[in-house]
């Protein structure tokens, strides 16, 4: 679809996006910042490959039976290499970050997210971001940063290059997603790249982890949510919001995602808050609201 050079990654003179589809795009970022708490409470320890196949191909293969429809022509491509971008490469590398870094700080970098859309877009679909647009997402980045410095550990630093790594694949995924559209509705496209990219992942498992042991009941409990909530719940509404919304307002709704993810690190794993992270959360959160604000309004 094509856009303008002046606008907020949006088409000229197109309503400003309804308040339901920010609404409901939001609650994927709220279920991705739960599948780290998820992931250190429920799932196998330092198996990252095993935990993005299983939260792929299971959750995949439900929705293809759901939809009963596979990719045609130009579209087998396409699919292939989003499915390697937002599942195939971006699965790994999230649950390696989850399983090296507290979930509130992983998901924290992902608050760059909106910068690397905004260049991406810039470049592939030569349009740019207003510059207050940019500033919310800066402000934003430095509430969380803010949340993330006052930690009482050093990161890890492989967790920290996974989590990055992680970000600007996903980036390009839902610069890609815009440029290319979809020719069918977002369950559909879901479908398509958890098959495609579980498919992928799961050879790679087998050869490079292999299966654990045992499976307890409580692993299973983890991977079942992770497949049903935060994935193909989750995935269903972000998919949904790249169709519906420009790309730097479905990126910077990425920034849900520390917040969830700090707020349910304190409650479930009891993972103290000092004033300065409460000053961050605070900050990210009204930078939240002010981005998406502006990209509503813009024409």
């Amino acid at each position: 679809m094509a856009t303008s050079t002046t606008s907020a990654l949006a088409v000229p003179l197109r309503a400003p996006a309804p308040l339901r589809d920010v609404a409901l795009t939001a609650l994927a970022p709220a279920c991705f910042g739960t599948v780290y708490a998820a992931t250190a409470l429920l799932l196998p320890p330092d198996r990252p490959l095993l935990a993005g196949a299983m939260r792929a191909l299971p959750a995949g293969l439900l929705i293809l039976a759901l939809t009963r429809t596979l990719p045609r022509g130009k579209w087998w491509p396409k699919a292939i290499a989003l499915a390697l971008l937002n599942v195939g490469a971006f699965f790994p590398l999230l649950f390696l970050a989850a399983y090296r870094l507290p979930g509130g700080f992983a998901a924290a970098l992902g608050a760059l997210q909106p910068l690397v859309v905004a260049a991406l877009a810039a470049l592939l679909l030569k349009t740019r971001t207003p510059g207050r647009i940019l500033l919310a997402f800066a402000v934003a980045a430095m509430g969380v940063g803010l949340m993330t410095i006052t930690a009482v550990t050093a990161p890890d630093p492989v967790g920290v290059a996974a989590m990055l790594a992680a970000t600007s694949i996903m980036g390009l995924g839902i610069v890609l997603g815009k440029k290319w559209g979809s020719p069918v509705p977002p369950l559909t496209m879901t479908g398509w790249q958890l098959t495609i990219g579980g498919l992928v992942l799961w050879p790679l498992t087998l050869v490079a982890e292999g299966l654990p042991a045992t499976i307890s009941a409580q692993n299973a409990a983890g991977f079942v949510y992770i497949g049903l909530v935060g994935t193909a719940l989750a995935y269903t509404l972000w998919f949904r919001g790249v169709q519906r919304l420009a790309p730097t307002a479905v990126s910077q709704l990425s920034t849900v995602n520390p917040l969830v993810a700090t707020a349910v690190g304190f409650v479930l794993l009891g993972q103290a808050l000092t004033p300065w992270q409460i000053a961050g959360f605070t900050i990210a959160l009204l930078a939240l609201v002010a981005g998406q604000s502006m990209n509503r309004s813009t024409k």
